[in-house]
Order: C-alpha cells, then structure tokens, then sequence
C-alpha cells in the first residue's frame, strides 16, 4: 500500500490535482513503479473557480483514428465533492443535431441555446461516456475517474481565447442516452472501471484481489475522514479527506474509524 502525491496543474478556470497517474502529461513515478507500466486510468480532484470550455473526448476507436496508435479514448465520470448553490454543468445536448447546424451555432455564439444544463449538488454522479458533450460550471470540486487520456476537444470557450478543434469536436460527439444525474449508490460499473464506495464506522478489512499488473492495482480514495485510519503490514497513515491509496494485489487492508472510501477499480 502506497499513499499518492498529487500533481497540480494550475489553468485559467482552477486547477486539477492529478491524484493516481501513470500518463506522460503527469507522470507519478512511485505510481508508474508500483504497478509495473501503463495503468489504465487517470485520477483527478477537479477545482472549478470559473466554468471550463464546451469539450469532448473522443472514444477508442477515433483517439487511433484521429491523433495516432498508441492513443486512447475518454470516458469519464465525476463524483461532486463541494458545490456553490446554484452550481451547474453541461451534460448532453438537447437533440441530435447535425454537424452543419453545431457548427454555425459555435460560429455565431449560440452553442449555448443547444446543450443541457443541469444542477448538481455534493454526493452527485455524473457518467461521461467518450462523445459527450460537457462543461463542469463555476463553483465545483469534483473527483473525476477517466480513462488515461489527454485528449480534449474544445468546442467553445467563452471567449477566452484558446485553441478550439471545432471540426475533431464534431466528428466525435455522440448522441445517446444519458444516465441522469443522481446521488451516487454504493457501485458503477462501465467498459472501463468498477467503483465502490463503503461508509466505514468502525473497522473495514479489504484485500486487493490477485490480478495482473498494471489493471490490477486498486485505488483507495478517502470521501471523507473523521480520525480514521488504514493500516497495511507495518505501513500506517492517518486519513485526511481527498487522499488516495495504491494496493497492490494481494495486499490487505484494515481502515479503523469513521470515513467514506471510494474503491476505484480498472478493467
């Protein structure tokens, strides 16, 4: 069991905290050593003073197609730590629109009049499949669990003066059903990771099923503490709110006290 170091990356609208990474933009090195290559997923607390450009991310398939082999898609999910009353995003769109109607409506500054607002409040979820239209609002603290990706299509933003892919942007968007936005249960489970969330009071033993590396490293990360503590073999931590624990396979885990643990599992 290792305790993770955050990297920060400060940009115009907050900051992003990446929390349990093995990508060349934000490279733990302990992290990347502990399970042994490439993991698959990339862990983030995302800081949101002001609201964040109209994007999407492509999937799989058009990641290869679009910026070359070796690429992967970006489906992602956010789990709402802190929000400001009245704090919104942009999930979805309102329709199905075509490509030519998008594009002069980014032209013309009226993006806005198409996508799907929504409020959310702390303990929200939000599933962001690869081809989602989305914006996280001013005013949030979100922890994201994504695929381990960098790629970003901005449609819009605001006026703030950065590069736009309007015409990636629209290649890649799909239109398809969306979870509605709720409180999170106690599991989710899409093509590309499992998460559990488990409200200790007392004493939780966990230990890390036996799987290949780099996939099967588990990832522990502390909701909320209130003097808990997680003892693995001689190593012992303290639990602050918004850490984050690598297991290894076979690794047990005791945590005492009081805290909400989110298991982030890759597949």
């Amino acid at each position: 069991m290792e305790k993770l170091t955050a990297i920060k990356s400060d940009k115009i609208w907050g900051y992003e905290l990446w929390i349990a990474s093995t990508h060349p933009n934000g490279l733990q090195k302990d992290f990347y050593e502990t399970c042994g290559g490439d993991y698959p997923l990339l862990v983030k607390v995302i800081q949101a003073n002001d609201t964040l450009s109209i994007q999407v991310h492509p999937d799989d398939k058009l990641a290869v197609e679009l910026e070359g082999d070796g690429n992967r898609g970006k489906t992602e999910c956010w789990y709402v730590l802190d929000a400001a009353p009245g704090a919104k995003l942009v999930y979805g769109m309102k329709d199905d629109y075509p490509s030519e109607v998008l594009a002069k409506a980014i032209t013309e500054t009226k993006l806005e009049d198409y996508l799907e607002f929504v409020n959310v409040k702390k303990g929200d979820f939000i599933f962001i499949p690869a081809g989602t239209v989305h914006a996280i609002g001013a005013g949030l603290r979100l922890m994201e669990v994504q695929q381990s990706c960098d790629l970003t299509y901005r449609l819009y933003d605001w006026g703030r003066g950065r590069e736009v892919h309007i015409e990636k942007g629209l290649k890649v968007i799909k239109s398809e059903e969306m979870i509605p936005v709720a409180p999170f249960g106690k599991d989710f489970e899409c093509e590309y990771f499992r998460m559990e969330q488990y409200d200790v009071n007392g004493e939780w033993n966990y230990i890390c099923p036996e799987r290949a590396k780099p996939a099967g490293v588990d990832l522990l990360y502390v909701i909320s503490s209130d003097g808990a503590e997680i003892v693995s073999g001689n190593k012992k931590h303290s639990l602050a709110n918004e850490d984050i624990f690598s297991v290894l396979p076979g690794e047990s885990v005791k945590v005492t006290g009081k805290a909400e643990i989110m298991r982030i599992i890759a597949k």
